[in-house]
Parts: C-alpha cells; sequence; structure tokens
C-alpha cells in the first residue's frame, strides 16, 4: 500500500475522478476512500452527463459516504472541481448563482449540494495531475470508468 502523508489515522483520504463516454456521453464517477488500513471504493454513473458533473459527483459522494463530521482531504485532478469549491465559488454565492457575466452558473445545483456537504466535515482540497502515475488518482480513474452504464461502454 503506497504512503500518502497521512498526518494520523483518524484523517479520511479520498482520491475522486469522473469519466465520460463522449462529453456530453454515458459518465462515470469514482472514489476511493482510506482512513488508517480501512478502504472503500464507491462508484456510480448516468446514462447522460458531462465529464465536469461526474468529476463533482464524486467528490459529493465521497462528502455522502461520511458517517460523521471528519477531517477529510479530496484528491482531485480536476481544476473545475478545486477551484469552483475554494475559489469560484464565493463569488457566486455572493451574485445569487450567477457568473461574472451575470449568467447562471453551470451546474448550480452539484455546487450548492458540494458546498453544503462541505461545510459537514473539515475539507482540505488537493489537486493533484492526472493520468501520471498516482496509484490513488488511477483507482478513481478506474473505479470512474467502472460507473459508466454497462451499455455504453
Amino acid at each position: 500500500m503506497p504512503q500518502h502523508n497521512t498526518p494520523d489515522d483518524s484523517e479520511v483520504i479520498a482520491y475522486t475522478d469522473g469519466a465520460c463516454s463522449g462529453n456530453p456521453g454515458p459518465g462515470g464517477w469514482g472514489v476511493w476512500l482510506r482512513m488508517g488500513d480501512y478502504e472503500k471504493e464507491l462508484f456510480g454513473g448516468e446514462a447522460h452527463s458531462t465529464n465536469q458533473r461526474m468529476e463533482m459527483q464524486a467528490a459529493i459522494e465521497a462528502l455522502k459516504s461520511l458517517k460523521r463530521p471528519c477531517k477529510i482531504t479530496i484528491y482531485s485532478d480536476s481544476n473545475y472541481v478545486i477551484k469552483g469549491i475554494t475559489a469560484w465559488i464565493h463569488g457566486w454565492k455572493r451574485n445569487g448563482w450567477k457568473n461574472a457575466k451575470k449568467q447562471n452558473v453551470v451546474n448550480a445545483d452539484l455546487w450548492q449540494q458540494l458546498d453544503a456537504l462541505r461545510n459537514q466535515h473539515t475539507v482540505t482540497w488537493q489537486w493533484v495531475k492526472g493520468h501520471a502515475g498516482n496509484v490513488g488518482n488511477e483507482r478513481a480513474d478506474a473505479l470512474a470508468r467502472r460507473g459508466i452504464p454497462k451499455k455504453h461502454q
């Protein structure tokens, strides 16, 4: 098992990823969770989605899986998710879920869900380069591909 710079065994580590067969198209999301020696894999998908929605859904599912408030680090290869939840969301909320062009924020339903869930935990968001040999990211990617509805693979 690879080392993950976990400060202690009470912190949850989550690797999340999304995948689409066409964009838009059938999509899948995957999550690999670790806490100490415990690990869990989650995956699912939708018949019609986008890669960005699946990336977000993976982070949502990681947080939804926690049974109590936790300290968690979420690793994602999606700049959209990382920048969206750590930087852009503040302006969107302040502007009534409108972007800088005064248009509705794309995927506002998922951003609102992700925002509510993250506020129940102590979350650190960490970008990781995708498809670069990172074991956690590769595992989450495989789970996301597994989540794409079978008739579309």
